[in-house]
């Protein structure tokens, strides 16, 4: 299958790379939406800086010592913006400085939208990572809490992406992806 990884595949670092992006940004997707009470994007802090930055990171360098650049590249990537951003959380940063940050990170994601070799199912994940922080951004230069909000539910929704197709891979679930006919458990790499 050209658009994702077959049923049998079996479990790797990719697919906990992509569990660990998936809680992350759920995690801060779900603090920006304000849609459970007391929980906010600063409830997520302590989840980005362990899982999403520090494992990420980490599961990227595994991913380039095994040959797979792609994979190395956004989890590497991802895990620096998550541990800068979790540092960072809270602290007296300007808004536009903020904005700025995540501009800077949109274009990795971006990026990686262009490269994902392995589909639709992953280009869909960093396509919604990249509109989350599009528009976290604007809304952190505009001081717009709607527009907070609304980044905020792409990236819960691109959470939810990436978790399902790292569960997908590993519990070999059948999964359509592209052309009729074809199916296959389809991890977000």
């Amino acid at each position: 299958m050209d658009n994702g990884v077959s049923a049998g595949s079996t479990a790797s670092t990719s697919t906990l790379g992509n569990i660990a992006l998936g809680l992350t940004l759920l995690a801060f997707g779900i603090g920006h939406t304000g849609v459970i009470d007391g929980v906010s994007a600063a409830s997520s802090v302590s989840l980005a800086m362990y899982v999403g930055g520090a494992a990420l990171f980490l599961l990227g360098l595994v991913e380039y010592r095994g040959g797979n650049g792609f994979n190395g590249t956004a989890f590497a990537g991802l895990g620096i913006f998550w541990f800068t951003w979790a540092k960072g959380a809270g602290g007296s940063a300007s808004d536009e400085a903020a904005g700025t940050f995540l501009v800077l990170f949109a274009m990795l994601a971006l990026t990686l939208t262009v490269a994902a070799a392995s589909g639709l199912f992953s280009q869909g994940v960093y396509a919604l990572l990249t509109l989350s922080l599009v528009l976290l951004a604007i809304a952190s230069f505009m001081d717009s809490g709607g527009l907070a909000k609304a980044g905020g539910w792409v990236a819960a929704v691109s959470g939810l992406l990436a978790w399902y197709g790292a569960t997908a891979a590993l519990a070999h679930w059948p999964m359509a992806v592209g052309k009729a006919g074809r199916s296959g458990a389809v991890a977000a790499s």
